[in-house]
């Protein structure tokens, strides 16, 4: 046993690397000659296990690993914390290390962000090789040996991932605050590294693993792997700068232009081809970058590339008159950039979009937090809304003009290489990193997801003033990206229906901005849905933009339009047959200017026709009654004929003339008087014409004046056909002929006299 643990121990000399961070290798084989094994150590043995002095370690020893030898006291403890809240509780049958059965902690303070960002990524490592620390503390005894409670096995697991990553070396103090519980942990392990060390090189001859990664699922190595070579994407702030001001300044500190990502080296940049406003720079010029004070400035601000495509896509959906309402997990920076980009967009008008954001689901330090951001960056056109998002509606006076929506839900966070820095920006669910952390999320956990953003989505499309949903995530698996949004529009579409709105427009998918530029010399039909897949350029994300557009137009027939407008009374019948209630056929008489209805019924023309013909018998009488009476008497018979007589107009009007009327009178209307069996006329008024409708090859037979020359024979009488009336004056001695009665009504049927009121109106014979 003694010479194995030797033997084990000269080969770790040997060897010097081992379980470091390795270079990244596509390979995971153990390479094997004889006894030798090539495992990557770099420890020291110690022949006591309890000796706490170290030996000197060569000057290039000191450069691997991190950069640095440990971190600060603070950071150990905060990162055990968050594993603490976050570890993979096994059952009780099979867990040898208990961590204590408390979870939920609350997380130490500590302002500064990059301390934070340490730990979150140091709990993260240490929740990815769970598995093997503790095969490692079992296998050398440490946790049996060492009086270590449970409640801080956590901080245990966290110190020991980085000791073994700084290749079990001593952590350099530089006057940071000392907590006495992270110093006793650290004392445990140093004397027991030789032991640890050991255990450690047993697993990995076990497991014929060269570096410890390869014990990693597929999926989070691969992400591993590209996360340390990620570009870094930031965008031109437009309330601060602009595009021509901040490639200016970058030229001037040293860096050049390039055409695309793939030529991204040295101190280079390059435009990102969805996002016009967009600078892409390698991943090891961070430094450089500080350095020209674009950054401290606000003038370019660094920001996942996934975040970015939300904000384009509201601006270029959003109208002059209407605001923007936010919903989901995001921080101040895509706030910032969404003001930014509607600002620009609109700095011509005097009325500019509001950028109304829901933050219930905030802490009062985010929130807080967020309006700083958005102040920093320079936006006055950002409102906070406090309220739940499923208490809003369309009726909210805040509202009225919102006309987008961009919503961007908790999702799983799958489609992202570098999840914990992508959480702690974006305000994500750290509930989440032991799920990422073994490539796969918990099925309870997505369900739950899931449900939440059917929730929102569903609610989302209740707008009625709404013009389009953005709909936004950084998930790979489908559940949360094309099924939530076909399930939604499915819901929308049934619920228009059972509310008995079909003149509601229904939301349906468009083409995004991106897909098109994605597909510009591609083939003709695009996927409605934009996703952007992960790689060693990007990470992933998922866009959808739901549209609400109108019914569309049913064309129909000119004669169904007139039938349908004739049922509404629109257009009077045109087109139509109507019978009026006596079963007269009205017409229309289309004339250059103006259209013109005339119609007299059947009953009136009979009515007409009587009076007519009353009038002519009275007429014959009264010629009889002045033959029998004197000539001393004629005076009197004038007076009474002249107030017998039916006044007619001067002139006869035309009938295109007479179409300028809505309604005729009767040809004539009389009355009855009491000094004759015949109707009395009234005053002398114009005459209405009865216009008929023209018919092909038909002649109008129009009433004509005759002016005779005077006679001397009193008792001479005009023909039958000619009636006259004979009127002496007192000043004149002759005789006048009078303008003939009124023409008799035409006859429906051929447009002549009738031969009964012909024979009926014809005065007796003498």
């Amino acid at each position: 046993m003694v010479s194995e643990r030797k033997h084990i121990s000269e080969m770790m000399v040997k060897n010097k690397n081992i379980g470091g961070r390795p270079k990244r290798s596509s390979t995971c084989k153990t390479k094997k000659a004889g006894s030798k094994i090539a495992c990557n150590t770099d420890v020291t043995p110690l022949d006591n296990p309890a000796d706490s002095d170290i030996p000197a370690i060569s000057p290039e020893l000191q450069t691997t690993g991190q950069g640095q030898l440990g971190f600060p006291d603070r950071v150990y403890l905060l990162a055990s914390v968050i594993f603490q809240n976050n570890h993979l509780e096994k059952p009780a049958a099979q867990r040898l290390v208990n961590y204590g059965k408390e979870g939920g902690l609350p997380l130490p303070e500590v302002k500064d962000e990059e301390m934070q960002r340490t730990a979150y990524e140091l709990a993260f490592n240490t929740l990815k090789y769970q598995e093997l620390l503790e095969d490692i503390m079992i296998d050398s005894c440490f946790f049996l040996t060492q009086p270590m409670p449970d409640d801080q096995m956590s901080l245990v697991a966290v110190m020991l991932y980085d000791f073994q990553d700084r290749k079990f070396l001593p952590r350099e103090r530089q006057g940071e605050e000392l907590i006495q519980e992270v110093r006793d942990v650290e004392n445990y392990l140093r004397r027991f590294k030789t032991k640890l060390a050991a255990s450690l090189a047993r697993y990995r001859i076990k497991h014929d693993l060269l570096s410890i990664e390869c014990i990693l699922p597929k999926s989070v190595k691969t992400k591993q792997d590209r996360s340390s070579g990620l570009p870094h994407y930031a965008w031109v702030n437009t309330l601060k700068s602009s595009l021509d001001e901040v490639q200016s300044v970058l030229k001037n500190a040293g860096f050049s232009r390039v055409k695309s990502i793939e030529q991204l080296e040295g101190h280079t940049f390059c435009q990102d081809p969805h996002c016009r406003d967009i600078l892409v720079f390698p991943a090891q010029l961070k430094a450089q970058l500080c350095s020209t004070k674009l950054l401290s400035d606000h003038k370019l601000i660094i920001q996942d590339k996934s975040c970015s495509l939300g904000p384009h896509a509201v601006c270029s959906l959003l109208p002059e008159e209407g605001d923007v309402l936010m919903v989901g997990c995001f921080s101040g920076l895509t706030v910032s950039h969404t003001s930014s980009l509607i600002a620009e967009k609109y700095k011509a008008s005097s009325n500019q979009p509001t950028v109304y954001v829901c933050v219930n689901n905030r802490t009062l330090a985010q929130r807080e937090e967020l309006q700083q951001a958005v102040t920093a960056m320079g936006c006055k056109n950002v409102k906070l809304i406090p309220e739940d998002f499923q208490s809003l509606d369309g009726g909210d006076k805040r509202l009225q003009r919102v006309c987008v929506i961009l919503l961007t839900p908790k999702c799983s966070v799958s489609a992202v290489n570098n999840p914990v820095e992508f959480i702690l920006q974006e305000n994500g669910d750290t509930d989440l990193l032991q799920d990422l952390s073994q490539g796969s999320i918990a099925q309870s956990k997505l369900e739950a997801l899931v449900a939440q953003q059917r929730k929102d989505i569903d609610h989302a499309l209740k707008f009625s003033k709404v013009l389009a949903v953005v709909y936004s995530t950084c998930s790979s698996y489908p559940e949360e990206n094309e099924v939530v949004v076909s399930r939604a529009l499915e819901q929308a579409k049934a619920r228009s229906e059972q509310e008995g709105e079909p003149k509601q427009a229904n939301f349906r998918l468009k083409t995004s901005l991106f897909s098109i530029l994605d597909h510009a010399e591609g083939p003709e039909e695009t996927d409605p849905f934009f996703t952007l897949e992960p790689s060693e350029q990007c990470n992933g994300c998922f866009l959808a933009v739901l549209n609400r557009e109108p019914e569309p137009v049913v064309k129909e027939a000119p004669h169904e339009v007139l039938i349908r407008a004739n049922a509404k009374g629109i257009l009077d019948r045109i087109g139509s047959d109507r019978k009026e209630q006596h079963g007269h056929t009205n017409r229309m008489t289309k004339t250059t200017h103006a259209r013109t209805h005339l119609s007299v019924s059947i009953q009136s023309k009979n009515q007409e026709t009587k009076r007519s013909n009353s009038t002519a018998l009275c007429r014959h009488q009264e010629f009889a009654n002045r033959r029998q009476s004197s000539q001393g008497k004629a005076k009197t018979l004038h007076l009474q004929a002249s107030k017998n007589t039916v006044s007619s107009s001067s002139s006869s009007p035309k009938p295109e003339n007479s179409t300028s009327k809505k309604s005729t009178s009767p040809v004539l209307n009389i009355t009855t008087s009491t000094t004759s069996l015949c109707p009395a006329p009234p005053p002398a008024t114009p005459l209405a014409l009865v216009v008929r409708p023209r018919r092909p090859h038909q002649e109008v037979l129009k009433p004509v004046v005759l002016v005779l020359p005077p006679i001397h024979f009193p008792n001479f009488f005009p023909p039958q056909h000619a009636r006259t009336r004979f009127s002496p004056s007192p000043s004149y001695n002759y005789n006048k002929w009078r303008t003939p009665a009124p023409t008799v009504p035409l006859s429906r049927s051929s447009g002549s006299l009738s031969k009964d009121v012909m024979v009926k109106s014809r005065p007796p014979a003498f």
